[in-house]
């Protein structure tokens, strides 16, 4: 796979190429070594589509993780204990157990979520997920790497995708509680 689109929310290109060169290369080269052919597997059954072979978010998503582990990136998991303080009156006593957020890898204060799926999420890794785990001291900077239009194209319906991604960052703007984030728009 390859980066073809690069986004610096919140400086975010500038400050963790400037700290953590290093670590940039090293996703690049992760990246690059990604055969995007080995995971267009997807028979798809969609009505516009049905019959077209696509990529597979499932494995594209493992090889990416297996990539990361072998340089030691590690996902960060912590539990979330709810509030059952707001809820009205049979409801108060209810728990909410097993619940818990994930940054999908971390290291040396950077971390990374890769996104494949609804454009929601997107959005949330950037505007909430990674504030959180940077309140939380897990990280400093983030990278969300996503498809760009024309890969997204190439998978599931409802796959998001840079160019919108970063229509809305652009949009929204920066607030005072966001953090440096790279975005790579990658394709196959």
């Amino acid at each position: 796979m390859k980066i073809v689109g690069i986004y610096s929310f919140n400086k975010g290109k500038e400050i963790i190429e400037r700290h953590h060169p290093e670590l940039i290369t090293e996703i690049k080269d992760i990246i690059s070594s990604i055969d995007a052919s080995k995971y267009k597997i997807k028979k798809s059954k969609e009505k516009t589509m049905k019959g077209k072979m696509l990529f597979s978010p499932i494995k594209l998503n493992e090889a990416f993780k297996s990539k990361f582990k072998k340089k030691r990136w590690k996902t960060v998991r912590i539990k979330c204990d709810y509030p059952t303080d707001f809820y009205l009156n049979e409801y108060k006593d209810k728990e909410t157990k097993g619940a818990f957020r994930e940054m999908d890898f971390v290291k040396r204060n950077v971390g990374i979520e890769l996104q494949f799926g609804k454009y929601a999420f997107m959005v949330y890794n950037v505007c909430a997920k990674m504030t959180i785990f940077n309140k939380l001291g897990y990280i400093k900077y983030g990278i969300e790497i996503v498809p760009i239009k024309a890969l997204a194209e190439s998978m599931s319906t409802g796959v998001s995708y840079f160019e919108q991604f970063v229509w809305d960052l652009e949009h929204r703007g920066v607030s005072d509680i966001d953090i440096p984030v790279l975005i790579y728009g990658i394709n196959a």
